[in-house]
């Protein structure tokens, strides 16, 4: 669906595919460190816990930092069984309201619960339990508010795109 584009769109936009881009190079970095750590814990006998770690945060920062780009392009998943049989107005239609009902209030509360998350971490200097883990949590879990404040951005974006395409096929 070609959506109009807005002022919030024509800002908001560039700098959600810019993440979208720059989050892709983690996934390479990611498979660098899978790589190594593989190889130092089968060939050399050397597992490393800080390995391990290193894989779950990019995971998690790659993912929660994506989230926002399917927004912005429309390539998130969705249940499109009943979707695709409605007309294109419809399906905006839904999807502004679905953003409006659901996500946003979503991206409310877990940026209103996720800030005191992020500041207590880093109020403890919170570190991995493990022996030999990462520390400063806190950094891991700050992608926690990023990726939700980016998703937020995002689907505001989208809903003045939807709203747009609204107003100019009134019928």
């Amino acid at each position: 669906m070609n959506l109009p584009q807005t002022r919030i769109s024509r800002v908001v936009d560039p700098v959600i595919d810019a993440v979208g881009n720059a989050t892709s190079w983690i996934w390479v970095v990611l498979m660098l460190v899978i790589v190594v750590n593989v190889c130092a814990r089968y060939i050399f006998g050397e597992g490393r816990i800080e390995f391990e770690e290193l894989q779950w945060h990019l995971y998690a920062t790659g993912f929660l930092l994506a989230i926002s780009y399917c927004v912005s392009s429309d390539s998130h998943i969705r249940v499109d069984v009943l979707h695709e049989r409605f007309s294109e107005r419809i399906q905006v239609w839904i999807d502004l309201y679905s953003n409006i009902l659901f996500v946003l209030p979503f991206v409310a509360l877990m940026l209103i619960f996720g800030v005191p998350f992020v500041e207590d971490s880093f109020q403890r200097n919170e570190v991995s339990a493990s022996p030999g883990g990462l520390p400063f949590r806190w950094v891991i879990k700050s992608m926690l508010v990023v990726g939700f404040a980016l998703v937020g951005i995002a689907t505001i974006s989208r809903i003045t795109r939807l709203a747009a395409y609204l107003v100019r096929n009134a019928s």
